[in-house]
């Protein structure tokens, strides 16, 4: 019996990506299981020159910079079946018409998540150990801290409040297992058994951040969580919490947030803003108790290279007749990223 053939296979994204995304030994992997041409790369799909490679794509293989995915392309590649998306969230990726017409559609957010948890636990330790003032301190005085300097220092027993029981929320309460904290959470769609078995005290939000000394943000990006932070939530945050944020700036009132930074009453490690960048002027920019990086948690450089692995597992799946592994489904997008 001959063997299926391998589904023609079209990469739509930025160019600059490919090569980090699918190294020479994972694009002959991918060339095992599907027909595709690492050379021709879709960046806007009403190019003429594409038409031939649309009508005949079973699967796109996507990735940033792609275009929007809407009825015309669905016109354009009246084939498709499914979508492989080499990055995080296909929010504003997937238009109506793919949900509506059956395609399948999957993503690489949980290889995504790793590096997102893996930065927010790195940023807890060092927030543990006070270490963003102290190296503000011994640039200035060039001497060790005193005794006193350090008392209210350490790891031992730090309350750690994740807000948003997500991939990456999920990844990193299993990353502080390890460690001595006292973890909660919040997450309105997380009951109290679950939240025990990920290691957390389940809390109501206004709890949360009361009684936690480093606050970390994990929710989606939805209309549920917009401002979620605003002025009246900031302030329950006790004087010297840390506030770190690597989710979207949009969940957090960037006023109110400043406000409170200069004043100095709060610290914060800021790996997204809004607006992102922030302007030149902005004063988070110099202010000694604000540790900003411009938007690196995520997966970078090498990094990339898992969220390959993930798409082409996603293919022999689909060649094995199996169901995608990551599926997104439609009716998720209310309340993920």
């Amino acid at each position: 019996m001959p063997s299926p053939q391998p589904p023609r296979a079209l990469f739509a994204m930025d160019p600059v990506h490919l090569p980090l995304l699918f190294p020479p030994p994972l694009m002959a992997r991918l060339h095992q299981v599907a027909e595709i041409d690492p050379t021709l790369v879709v960046r806007d799909f009403a190019d003429p020159a594409l038409a031939d490679a649309l009508s005949r794509a079973e699967v796109l293989i996507t990735g940033w910079g792609c275009p929007h995915l809407d009825a015309n392309v669905l016109a354009a590649a009246p084939r498709l079946r499914t979508v492989l998306h080499a990055a995080g969230s296909v929010r504003s990726l997937i238009g109506e018409a793919l949900w509506q017409g059956g395609v399948t559609v999957a993503s690489a957010v949980t290889g995504n998540a790793l590096p997102v948890a893996e930065y927010t636990l790195a940023m807890i330790l060092l927030a543990g150990k006070d270490a963003f003032a102290q190296r503000e301190r011994f640039r200035r005085t060039h001497a060790h801290p005193s005794t006193a300097e350090t008392a209210g220092t350490g790891n031992l027993g730090r309350r750690v409040g994740v807000v948003g029981a997500s991939r990456v929320g999920r990844r990193l309460l299993e990353l502080l297992r390890r460690f001595d904290f006292t973890v909660s959470l919040y997450d309105p769609y997380v009951d109290a058994a679950e939240a025990a078995a990920l290691g957390a005290e389940p809390l109501a939000l206004e709890d949360l951040l009361r009684t936690s000394d480093i606050v970390s943000l994990h929710a989606p990006d939805i209309p549920e969580t917009y401002r979620m932070l605003d002025r009246d939530r900031l302030a329950l945050i006790k004087d010297g919490g840390v506030l770190i944020n690597t989710s979207r700036g949009a969940l957090v009132d960037p006023v109110a947030l400043t406000d409170e930074l200069i004043s100095g009453r709060l610290s914060a490690i800021l790996d997204v803003t809004e607006p992102e960048p922030l302007p030149a002027g902005s004063p988070l920019y110099a202010l000694p108790n604000v540790f900003l990086t411009p938007h690196i948690a995520g997966s970078l450089g090498n990094e990339l290279e898992r969220l390959g692995r993930i798409v082409v597992a996603e293919l022999e799946r689909l060649a094995e007749g199996l169901p995608p592994a990551h599926e997104v489904r439609h009716t998720d997008l209310s309340r993920v990223a």
